[in-house]
């Protein structure tokens, strides 16, 4: 069984405001196979977590082959979030209209990637790396003058 760890986190300054993600995904062994961040436009907090999640899927999804000489994937994603985990765990209902379209685009992205996926809570200083991501791309965003 192929295993792998999937680090998200998402991040708005100012909540809504200028919004970033970062995503770290190791293999059973802590070998880091990826990790970026990036900027998501303007939007809230938690957008910024379900568009981490929708990403890191993406990137597996593009990345199958990786996984392809496995019959078994586990997926874990670790997130720092109560609420989006419990959302994506099924265990809070999703009231934000946007927020439900992005939990679709997730359950899609889930069925193409295939394997067996959960979605759990760790602390913050668990997440680091993938909040520093968050964090370094945000600095970046507010010292970069329009037009660059």
């Amino acid at each position: 069984m192929k295993k792998l760890f999937v680090f998200c986190d998402g991040g708005a300054r100012g909540n809504p405001g200028p919004a970033a993600i970062g995503i770290v995904i190791k293999d059973e062994k802590g070998k880091i196979l990826t990790s970026f961040g990036k900027r998501v436009g303007e939007t809230t907090n938690n957008v910024a977590e379900y568009l981490a999640v929708i990403e890191a899927l993406e990137w597996i999804k593009k990345n199958k082959h990786l996984l392809s000489q496995y019959q078994d994937v586990l997926i874990s994603f670790f997130l720092d979030s109560r609420l989006i985990v419990n959302q994506l765990n099924g265990l809070f209902k999703v009231k934000d209209s946007y927020l439900r379209e992005l939990i679709v685009k997730i359950r899609e992205a889930e069925a193409g990637v295939g394997g067996n996926i959960s979605y759990c809570l760790i602390p913050r200083q668990k997440n680091w790396l993938a909040d520093s991501l968050v964090k370094k791309v945000l600095e970046c965003q507010a010292h970069v003058p329009l037009g660059f």
